[in-house]
């Protein structure tokens, strides 16, 4: 009687590197990791041997000595004898406040183009295409120069002086000039710190009932009502703390003080181009993505939930936009990192921003040029590496899940 018995398993032989195609891709990814690593290792060394010819070496110890310019629009206390470090760490800050209030703007444009954009209304929809067609069309660079341009005709603050002024303060708090925009700021008192805790526990409150009745509608089918009881949860605790805690939070309202306004909060001029320019520009590229996610969603999708008696407004919040969001999240990411970017274009409206301190005036007085640059490539790739981390966790959530 024969018995059959499987031929021995064959050892490892170096040929399978390349003619085995389970070993063939990790050979050619090993080669190619092998050649960047000295290319990357070539240029270095050929970096220090001409910065050693010329009697120079790579060091930071320029950041430590005194800045010499002043930066008018800045988030933390600095002066012209700050040092370097200080002012590129206003100039960071300066360029992720401008990033994050573009980003919010332009998603805020963009939902609302891009529905806008599907009304059946010929007018409205004709005036959102003009939008995006317009603002897309034309360089980011522009638009900040044109709106830059026409914030500057604003009055100017002595139009705002005496009885037969020529402009005045809308609610006697905000007041529009070419200088910029005067807001009444915020001034903490003692127990600020408590109100903040409770504010934020009231925003979480917030969340938490929003995803009670989101549950509740999957489970039984049956509607909460979301915007009364949500603005209930986020404002009485808060209230009621204010006044508890005697009012820790009060404002402080812009003045005329001979030529210009005092007290308050300026946003200056340069700041709002930019925020304007980004967010209108950004805002027409996230309304066509909006658009294509709307129409990704089966018209079959519409035509059901109108079936059971879903009012347009609630098909499109709890029918096609959870749905389109699998389709628009992905591109936004992109968009939201355009932004960041983009604000390095702040230099053209005289913004302080990272480019514009430590890539503009800092290099300019200290010649180190490699040193900045590398730093600016450094804080770039880690805001955009946070981006995209941030938007992915939040795609992950939305995305379909398999059974």
């Amino acid at each position: 009687m024969a018995i059959h018995t499987d031929p021995p398993a064959s050892g490892f032989r170096p040929s399978m590197l390349i003619n085995d195609t389970r070993y063939r891709g990790l050979t050619f990814q090993f080669i190619a990791l092998v050649l960047l690593i000295f290319a990357i290792a070539y240029l270095v060394s050929n970096l220090f041997g001409n910065l050693a010819a010329a009697g120079l070496n790579i060091s930071y110890d320029f950041l430590g000595e005194s800045a010499g310019y002043d930066i008018n629009q800045r988030l933390i206390p600095y002066d012209s004898q700050s040092t370097h470090l200080r002012a590129a760490m206003v100039g960071l800050l300066n360029t992720l406040l401008v990033a994050f209030l573009a980003c919010i703007t332009a998603t805020l444009l963009g939902v609302i183009a891009g529905i806008l954009r599907l009304s059946k209304n010929w007018l409205v929809s004709r005036l959102m295409s003009i939008y995006v067609e317009a603002f897309r069309n034309v360089p980011v660079l522009i638009w900040i120069l044109i709106i830059g341009t026409m914030v500057q005709q604003l009055p100017q603050p002595n139009a705002f002086r005496g009885e037969n002024a020529s402009a005045s303060m809308l609610f006697d708090a905000v007041a529009l000039t070419n200088r910029g925009i005067y807001i009444p700021g915020p001034v903490f008192g003692a127990g600020w710190t408590i109100l903040l805790v409770v504010a934020l526990l009231s925003v979480a409150g917030v969340v938490a009932y929003r995803r009670f009745a989101l549950k509740r509608l999957y489970d039984t089918g049956r509607i909460l009502p979301l915007v009364w009881p949500s603005l209930l949860i986020l404002l009485v605790p808060s209230v009621l703390a204010f006044f508890i805690l005697g009012r820790p939070v009060t404002l402080d309202y812009p003045v005329l003080r001979g030529f210009n306004f005092g007290g308050g909060v300026q946003i200056g001029v340069p700041l709002i181009a930019l925020w304007l320019a980004l967010s209108v520009y950004t805002g027409a590229f996230i309304a066509e993505n909006v658009r294509a996610g709307i129409l990704a969603v089966n018209r079959g999708q519409t035509e059901a939930a109108a079936s059971l008696g879903l009012r347009p407004r609630r098909i499109m919040n709890l029918v096609i936009l959870p749905q389109a969001l699998r389709v628009i999240i992905p591109p936004l990411i992109s968009q939201y990192l355009n932004i960041t970017k983009n604000s390095s274009l702040a230099i053209a409206v005289g913004y302080a921003d990272i480019t514009a301190t430590l890539g503009g005036i800092t290099l300019n007085q200290t010649g180190r040029a490699i040193e900045t640059v590398l730093l600016l490539m450094l804080f770039y790739l880690i805001i955009s590496l946070a981006i995209s981390a941030v938007m992915n966790l939040y795609n992950s959530s939305v995305a379909l899940k398999e059974r």
